[in-house]
């Protein structure tokens, strides 16, 4: 497995990434709902990473830079491809590209009842905060950070 640049409208990440967008529908109400759209993951101020196995996409991520520090965004893998480490790999080519562009710190937003997620966040060392960004307060978010 490799973790490098990708292109959101690559067709197989787009898949990954409207797979990710129905199941946040299906979870949250509209206004609970902050993924960012594939024309969105396209701006110059993203870093879109994607995972590979050989020539098949297994889960993606984006890094939004913003003022002061970077935002993870679209961390998605594949359902048949969980647990061998794929978003592990993601979270950590985000921590590097991070770093890369001289972010000292790192910004998330995510929900409580997606605990497998805030298990992985909370491994690679972020912590809750408080509310951030352009986000309003609403009755699922989960905001983390860790400072690099």
């Amino acid at each position: 497995m490799r973790v490098e640049p990708g292109d959101p409208r690559d067709p197989q990440a787009t898949a990954l990434l409207k797979q990710s967008h129905a199941l946040m529908q299906a979870l949250f109400e509209p206004e609970e709902n902050y993924f960012l759209d594939i024309d969105e993951l396209c701006a110059p101020n993203i870093r879109f990473l994607v995972a590979r196995d050989g020539a098949d996409t297994t889960g993606t991520a984006a890094l939004a830079l913003k003022d002061g520090y970077a935002e993870v965004k679209s961390m998605f893998v594949d359902p048949t491809r969980r647990g061998v480490g794929v978003a592990d790999a993601l979270m950590e080519a985000l921590d590097s590209a991070a770093r890369k562009e001289g972010v000292a710190l790192l910004k998330l937003e995510t929900a409580h009842k997606l605990e497998a997620a805030v298990k992985l966040y909370a491994r690679h060392g972020f912590t809750e905060c408080g509310i951030f960004g352009d986000y309003r307060p609403n009755r699922t978010s989960l905001f983390m950070e860790k400072p690099l």
